[in-house]
């Protein structure tokens, strides 16, 4: 598939998905999710969908929950994103995010050990 098409349509899946989520499901335990991105192979057999969530304790409830509405998702994505085939869903925790928020907390501490060494001399 065209690599322009491809990214057009992760991106429409990206969007339809996290709209799925928020107005379709009604497990609570996905309110909180929050769609970061997809990856659909070229073939579009299988879609990598990337997400995140507000509370890192519930990872793994989010988890389970996304495992098991992904059926339900993606009928309801068929019968919205008009493609012959609705690739299967995988759902990928996001760790991006978590990693930039660790390298912030680098650079501060980096940014305050130079502050205290310029006031010490």
């Amino acid at each position: 598939m065209n690599q322009i098409r491809l990214k057009r349509l992760n991106h429409t899946y990206s969007e339809e998905i996290s709209k799925i989520l928020h107005d379709e499901m009604k497990d609570p335990d996905l309110n909180f999710v929050t769609i970061t991105a997809c990856d659909t192979t070229n073939d579009l057999s299988f879609a990598k969908v990337y997400y995140t969530v507000l509370e890192d304790s519930k990872k793994d409830v989010v988890a389970a929950a996304l495992k098991k509405a992904s059926p339900s998702i993606r009928s309801i994505l068929s019968s919205r994103v008009n493609i012959r085939n609705t690739p299967e869903l995988r759902f990928v925790y996001d760790n991006s995010i978590e990693y930039g928020r660790r390298i912030d907390e680098v650079i501060e501490k980096i940014k305050e050990k130079d502050h205290h060494e310029g006031t010490d001399e």
